[in-house]
């Protein structure tokens, strides 16, 4: 398991959303430059009087110190998150799936959780060895994530069974296991009927598919004049859950009639 690395003031705020710690640097600037001294300058007594004027000297630097540190964390996750879409924007294939090394790797998988609206936290904790890699949030839910790039290798049943005793330990919701590869069937075995899912390569390839178009739809320009659709063709912005699993839809095509139909991301383990 990787070594957990020491987290700062600074890492919190690089992985924020940018404009909240654009937002931050504003409000700390102004309570430290104006704030402070408003409040002394409120109280009654020369003391007072003449600690706000010696706060507004000495407390100036400080003010615009930590608005220059928020400012220039908030640039660091702006260029973080161009460089997470790239990163999946340009996965087309397995074989881009084993191209970037483990750390790109985490950043690819949890831009694709992302993109289905969890709120995803690198944790640093696992690393090349394993471990938690990624932490997702949606709501109440809390769900562990790790991520293997073996590319020559299955994952065995001890990843899963360690897995599940993390899950235990922090309580958690669930578990997601991604991998570049497949898994053993031992370890899927051990992993149904418990909070467990195992993500394999062809499985993370149709995710990340998926979340391209709904990207793609979300940014295409409205138009006020509905376009005329064939009958059986789906427009890619009704993608939804799995009413079975809770994964996401793809869109396929049936081999024999050549109609299209939503299907489970997860299929054939899911038949939604």
């Amino acid at each position: 398991m990787g070594r957990k690395r020491a987290s700062s003031g600074m890492d919190a705020l690089v992985g924020m959303p940018w404009p909240i710690a654009v937002v931050v640097g504003i409000l700390l600037f102004s309570g430290v430059r104006y704030a402070i001294p408003w409040w002394f300058l409120r109280q009654d007594g020369g003391l007072a009087h003449g600690l706000a004027s010696s706060f507004w000297q000495a407390l100036s630097p400080l003010a615009w110190l930590l608005l220059a540190m928020c400012w220039m964390a908030a640039l660091l996750s702006f260029l973080g998150a161009r460089r997470r879409r790239i990163l999946l924007d340009t996965c087309t294939t397995l074989e881009s799936l084993s191209a970037p090394g483990w750390r790109q790797f985490e950043q690819l998988v949890g831009e694709a959780f992302r993109r289905q609206g969890y709120v995803v936290e690198e944790t640093g904790l696992g690393g090349a060895d394993g471990g938690i890699d990624l932490v997702l949030r949606k709501g109440s839910q809390r769900v562990l994530v790790q991520c293997k790039q073996w590319r020559r290798r299955q994952v065995g049943v001890s990843v899963v069974r360690e897995m599940a005793g993390l899950l235990a330990h922090h309580r958690a919701d669930g578990v997601k296991i991604v991998c570049v590869g497949t898994f053993t069937r031992d370890a899927e075995a051990f992993a149904r009927g418990k909070a467990i899912e195992l993500i394999d390569g062809v499985t993370l390839l149709e995710m990340i598919h998926a979340a391209k178009e709904v990207q793609r739809f979300a940014q295409a320009p409205s138009s006020p004049v509905e376009p005329i659709l064939p009958k059986q063709q789906l427009i890619p912005g009704s993608i939804k859950a799995c009413p079975r699993c809770g994964s996401t839809l793809v869109q396929r095509k049936n081999r024999r009639t050549g109609e299209h139909f939503l299907g489970c991301s997860r299929f054939p383990r899911c038949r939604g």
